[in-house]
């Protein structure tokens, strides 16, 4: 097989392809022009979004050309796979303004440079289609029954499947189509909810133009519990630094299970398949895996500079050689509040520890509220009716929260 394939298989890029022993051999001819698609249905990628575009970047290091589309114009309709209802519709120009936002991001990522990377938008060729035309040329040659044998249309059906969505599958395949007659095109890459709609506009290419093309497909990527990648209790973890502080997200991945690390080496970073082996192998010191795993991905993600500040942050959270205790998260509170006696619940919310009082209340009920003592060290407050005073704060009048075991604040009086 191509090395490259190889590589992709060896990193658990590889769910399902429609040829690979056809796309081997086109590999082996010379550089494949290929495209992963993403809707900008919301202003920020999550990291989940990111899978194809961590295979986008060892294909690109293997001398092919990616294309990175930004569905401009399918995002005017929404995709029903994956989703158990209708997507909200988003106003053209809040469409647009996310496109810019998203294509910032990847561009950082993977690096438009025109030759081995560039972004483009479906709404360029979709937004002005003649519909009677498009029925003519492009829907004669969908069945419906065809269709609604893919799983992703089989699911909707049980909850209800709009007529615009219906016809997404079509406008992702003259997608495929479009960009294999602009660019040369010949392979398409996505999540593995996107099967059907990548078989579909390889059939279209091949009735249209007579030509081979193909489509890997990467598996959903869940948490050795069960749980969806990417997500926490707070919601999902965005790549927008307003949205996900980078500590935030240096956080998520070092708190990642045990059982999740090597995979998640594997596919998040870019170091050699032989040192994620190494990070990971027998009596190894699974923190250390995760603590490298977490630097990695932020840097990708937010600049090495980040990454440093989150780990030193880190350190000092869970003490940790080589802590800054300024680089953790901070919220700068009220000195009078502390002078006064402040509530456990109200400072817990007040520091965003809590996203309301009820919640902040049901943390100190179960214990896992901790506040430091002048000494330093943290100490569970289980009593909601507690009172914090300033004889906790230190020299610097500061003091650390934690809630349950791994989210952490630095407070700050003023």
């Amino acid at each position: 097989m191509n090395p490259a394939l190889e590589n992709l298989k060896a990193r658990g890029f590889f769910a399902q392809c429609t040829d690979a022993e056809g796309l081997s051999r086109l590999m082996d001819q010379g550089p494949v022009t290929f495209y992963e698609g993403t809707d900008p249905t919301g202003g920020s990628l999550h990291i989940g979004h990111m899978v194809p575009y961590f295979a986008f970047r060892h294909l690109q290091a293997a001398g092919h050309k990616g294309l990175a589309l930004l569905g401009g114009g399918t995002a005017r309709i929404g995709d029903p796979s994956g989703k158990s209802e209708m997507r909200k519709m988003l106003s053209y120009e809040q469409l647009d303004k996310n496109t810019e936002a998203i294509r910032a991001q990847l561009d950082r990522f993977v690096s438009f440079d025109g030759d081995t990377a560039r972004s483009v938008n479906n709404k360029d060729w979709l937004a002005n289609l003649n519909y009677i035309d498009f029925l003519r040329e492009i829907g004669s040659h969908f069945s419906v029954n065809r269709m609604l044998s893919f799983e992703s249309y089989k699911i909707r059906l049980e909850t209800g499947l709009s007529f615009i969505e219906f016809n997404y599958q079509l406008l992702q395949s003259y997608d495929f189509l479009e960009l294999y007659r602009r660019y040369g095109c010949r392979l398409q890459i996505g999540g593995d909810d996107q099967w059907g709609n990548i078989v579909a506009g390889a059939e279209l290419i091949r009735r249209v133009e007579g030509a081979e093309v193909y489509g890997i497909t990467f598996p959903l990527v869940t948490t050795a519990d069960g749980k969806k990648m990417g997500k926490t209790e707070k919601g999902a973890i965005f790549l927008d630094p307003a949205l996900t502080s980078p500590y935030e997200f240096f956080q998520y991945w070092r708190n990642v299970q045990d059982a999740d690390t090597r995979r998640f080496l594997l596919m998040f970073t870019f170091l050699p398949v032989e040192e994620c082996e190494a990070l990971t192998g027998a009596g190894k010191n699974p923190n250390e895996a995760k603590e490298r795993l977490a630097w990695e991905v932020t840097s990708l993600i937010h600049g090495k500079e980040e990454a440093d500040t989150a780990l030193s942050g880190a350190r000092a959270a869970f003490g940790g050689e080589g802590g800054d205790r300024s680089a953790m998260p901070k919220a700068e509170l009220p000195l009078a509040r502390f002078e006064a006696g402040y509530n456990v619940v109200d400072l817990f919310a007040d520091a965003a520890l809590a996203s309301s009082k009820s919640e902040a209340r049901r943390l100190v009920q179960q214990g896992g509220a901790f506040v430091s003592k002048t000494g330093g060290a943290l100490e569970a407050v289980p009593d909601v009716n507690a009172l914090i005073t300033a004889s906790r704060l230190d020299a610097q009048g500061e003091l650390v929260l934690r809630a349950g075991k791994k989210r952490y604040c630095l407070v700050v009086t003023a």
